[in-house]
């Protein structure tokens, strides 16, 4: 029986798919303001005068000059255009010790993935997703304090920042599975999704000008004050299903079980996990594939985007931040419109739901991979580089109606549970990629970020290659009632193939 509602005030012509819609959108720019807070907060956090020694350095490292090194914008090397007028920072950090506070996030995001889908699934999103981000924003506020205690308690902290941060996405994809009817899916995707970008175009721009008029401390108060103040209004809005809602209309709520059952059927109760079905579904493990390469393009740039316009194209930290925050902005228009024309195309019958996916994805992983390596060719000619980054970033925007939606299409009850370990085998990238620029930049020239950006290019051409040939769009056999027998899936017979083209 729904519980007594704390707000009592919500008219019935509400429709509380949508207020949720706006909740998770909000959940979702909280979570990058806080992951991102610190990519951007560490150009000034840290010495650019030693490139070794200090807290953790190389002791004696080579001074390198960049043959290619830009100009400062304008050509002014004794003013705000040139970074080496800045105040230099408090903690001498290696270009390697760097990323490894950088992807340190990461560890813990990766762990706490499956359980946080589990727990989403068999309890429901609302607490999963609540105290992951109750957690993100706590450590938030204690990451300036950790980081003059040494590197070593901001790298546990942001451990376990990426442990609260890593149930939210398992969680939200279950409240979508329960919450958002088929018809509206690929748009209202795209619209929570989007919020990564809006929340790296907020931490980016916003923590820019932060970082320009206050002390680096600043942007970790500000953005986990936001945190905090999202976690007290979901409290009062949000719950985990429709069913459970005190507030709800009950022409909505018979509108979304009809809806919803239709695809995956009953849900009140809610069963085991079928993990033999999952771990040998090729579906899901093309989803897997894609998603590494998905993110380690987009943690490329959203972890050492910054760092390359500094080191590189030698933008100030005002510049910085708004240039940095271009690309997302972009990728959070071409999302929306993306969302908008996969529905429409899925509505009208004019390509079947499999294929939308595939080619949205498609469509992601080709434009980002041309507008990165296009981007490191462009030289110092800094209006070119940030305009390719921006397309290439901008394209990006069709993961969110392709990939990003596509564990919905397989399973209804076991949505969590798919996204957890897709999102979380896909966040290793988040490992990978910050420790392998580290390695392959100790000089931050030119040259070395261009070999970095070639490596994207081809992890991004081949897990799109490998997304194509595995991806379906139907609910599989596994996600089925305990009740009924399971049948392996079988991608090379006819009626599966027909299955999966045809239905959504």
């Amino acid at each position: 029986m729904p519980r007594q509602p704390i707000l009592t005030f919500v008219p019935s012509w509400v429709q509380q798919r949508y207020v949720l819609s706006v909740m998770l959108l909000l959940a979702v720019m909280n979570m990058y303001t806080m992951r991102v807070c610190l990519s951007v907060a560490i150009v000034q956090m840290v010495s650019h005068d030693t490139p070794g020694g200090g807290d953790g350095g190389d002791a004696g490292a080579m001074v390198v000059v960049d043959p290619d090194r830009c100009d400062p914008p304008g050509g002014n090397q004794t003013s705000g255009g040139d970074p080496a007028s800045e105040t230099d920072g408090e903690f001498a950090w290696s270009p390697t010790l760097q990323g490894v506070i950088l992807s340190s996030f990461y560890y813990g995001y990766v762990v706490s993935h499956l359980p946080g889908g589990v727990f989403a699934d068999r309890f429901g999103g609302k607490h999963a997703l609540g105290y992951g981000l109750l957690v993100t924003s706590v450590t938030t506020l204690l990451s300036p304090v950790a980081a003059r205690l040494g590197s070593g308690y901001l790298i546990a902290i942001r451990i376990i920042m990426g442990l609260g941060e890593g149930v939210t996405f398992p969680a939200i994809s279950a409240l979508l599975s329960e919450w958002i009817p088929p018809c509206e899916r690929s748009r209202l995707g795209a619209f929570v999704y989007a919020g990564a970008q809006l929340g790296s175009v907020l931490g980016t721009a916003g923590g820019g000008l932060a970082l320009h008029y206050l002390d680096w401390p600043a942007t970790f108060y500000i953005f986990g004050a936001l945190g905090m103040a999202w976690y007290v209004l979901w409290l009062l809005l949000c719950y985990s299903s429709p069913s459970e809602h005190p507030f709800i209309s009950q022409e909505e709520r018979d509108f979304l079980a009809h809806q919803i059952k239709q695809v995956g059927g009953e849900s009140a109760a809610r069963p085991r996990t079928p993990w033999r079905g999952i771990l040998t579904s090729r579906p899901v493990w093309g989803l897997v594939v894609i998603q590494v390469g998905h993110d380690w393009g987009f943690f490329t740039l959203l972890t050492d985007l910054p760092k390359y316009m500094r080191s590189v194209l030698r933008f100030d930290i005002a510049q910085n931040g708004a240039l940095s925050s271009l690309p997302y902005l972009t990728m959070w228009g071409t999302s929306m419109v993306f969302g908008a024309v996969a529905d429409w195309l899925i509505l009208r019958g004019t390509l079947s739901v499999l294929s939308v996916r595939r080619l949205f994805t498609t469509i992601a992983s080709l434009t980002c991979a041309v507008g990165i390596i296009a981007a490191s060719f462009a030289g110092c000619d800094w209006v070119a580089v940030v305009a390719l980054l921006t397309a290439g970033l901008g394209g990006m925007g069709g993961a969110y109606c392709g990939m990003r939606i596509n564990a919905l299409d397989l399973s209804r009850r076991h949505a969590g549970t798919v996204m957890a370990l897709v999102n979380g085998v896909g966040a290793v990238s988040g490992i990978v990629s910050p420790l392998l620029i580290g390695m392959l930049t100790p000089h931050e020239t030119m040259a070395e970020w261009r070999l970095t950006f070639w490596i994207v290019f081809g992890v991004l051409l081949v897990t799109n290659t490998v997304y194509v040939l595995l991806a379906r769009a139907d609910i599989q056999p596994w996600d089925r009632p305990e009740a009924e027998p399971y049948a392996p899936y079988l991608p090379s017979s006819h009626s599966a193939e027909h299955q999966g083209e045809g239905r959504g």
